[in-house]
């Protein structure tokens, strides 16, 4: 899906605000930032939510409006289908991935000829008829986990499954659904007990303040990490303090491809960039005082001092009790053809 080991999605949301021109400047500072995609949410807020649906604490404490509905709230957050469309268009100039998460059977028939791939959101990992419906549509699945138990994943699978896709069409993402994440509820591990359960590759959707966490993941072996991003995180709106801004956002994924270069083949051997030390911080063998020819070689005149171009001192046990072939001066190193057998 991606040039690098670790796909990086850029998680625009709704941090657009319902604004066409927030949202092609929230693609600008994705694509600056180097994330493979920038991802939006499609959805008409009336078949997303009843009208006595409540927001989430966090969603009234983001945007100050206690008696509001999360209907009222998500109608402020809408974007057209057109506006969608333009977006695709616009992302293919900026040469970044379009993705968009759907939230109703309608827009899922409306985003596949968009998108490469499906995304399904932690909300509707437990919707038989959206699993199905994405199935069958062929396309490559990313399926966030927040909220879940390994149960509630093997039963989303089995949709999947049973309709269409295989287990290598699947990538699975660990996610704590709570906005920000508190560190003590991450459970990283928990991305590792995906993958040795259902074999898939894995990743991380990350809601945590700051960068560290999906480094981390990255770094246990997460092949997709998604982030919230914001172009401030003072607007008013449910997901913007708990998203990075664009800066930061720069900085986790330059930090995430050094971590790709940084894990390496895994076989254990000096790099090319250290040969050239080798010489310099290892010892060898030398004279710790005047040696004379025909002198025993010994622990009393003998030591290991750097550099490293002489006899290594692990073979201090066949030089020890060897008789001098030549003189040695102190500090002089030995040779490899210095001594001779008594």
């Amino acid at each position: 899906m991606g040039k690098y080991q670790t796909l990086v999605i850029a998680e625009a949301g709704v941090n657009h605000n319902g604004s066409f021109e927030l949202a092609k400047r929230l693609v600008d500072a994705a694509a600056n930032a180097g994330a493979d995609y920038v991802k939006f949410q499609t959805f008409k807020a009336e078949k997303l939510v009843t009208e006595t649906a409540s927001k989430a604490d966090y969603q009234k404490e983001n945007t100050n409006k206690n008696n509001e509905s999360q209907l009222e709230m998500l109608r402020k957050l809408e974007l057209s289908l057109d506006d969608f469309i333009k977006l695709s268009e616009y992302c293919k100039e900026k040469n970044i991935g379009f993705l968009s998460t759907p939230f109703d059977l309608e827009t899922i028939d409306f985003l596949a000829p968009l998108i490469s791939f499906f995304k399904v959101p932690s909300g509707e990992i437990t919707n038989y008829p959206y699993l199905k419906k994405i199935a069958l549509l062929g396309k490559s699945v990313i399926l966030s986990t927040g909220m879940c138990t390994i149960e509630d994943i093997q039963n989303a699978l089995n949709v999947l499954t049973a309709n269409g896709l295989s287990m290598s069409d699947i990538s699975i993402l660990h996610c704590n659904t709570e906005y920000p994440t508190p560190m003590h509820d991450v459970n990283l591990n928990a991305m590792l007990s995906i993958s040795e359960e259902f074999g898939v590759d894995v990743g991380y959707s990350d809601h945590t303040l700051g960068i560290e966490v999906p480094i981390a993941a990255v770094a246990l072996g997460a092949k997709i990490i998604e982030k919230h991003f914001t172009l401030d995180k003072n607007m008013e709106g449910p997901d913007h303090i708990a998203s990075l801004n664009p800066l930061e956002l720069s900085e986790m994924i330059l930090a995430i491809r050094n971590i790709e270069k940084a894990m390496g083949t895994g076989v254990k051997e000096p790099s090319e960039s250290e040969l050239k030390n080798i010489s310099v911080a290892r010892k060898s063998i030398v004279a710790s005082k005047r040696i004379y020819k025909g002198e025993v070689l010994s622990e009393f005149n003998l030591t290991a001092k750097r550099p490293g171009t002489g006899i290594s001192p692990m073979k201090w046990e066949f030089v020890i009790g060897k008789e001098a072939t030549r003189d040695y001066m102190p500090d002089e190193l030995i040779d490899e053809d210095c001594c001779e057998n008594e």
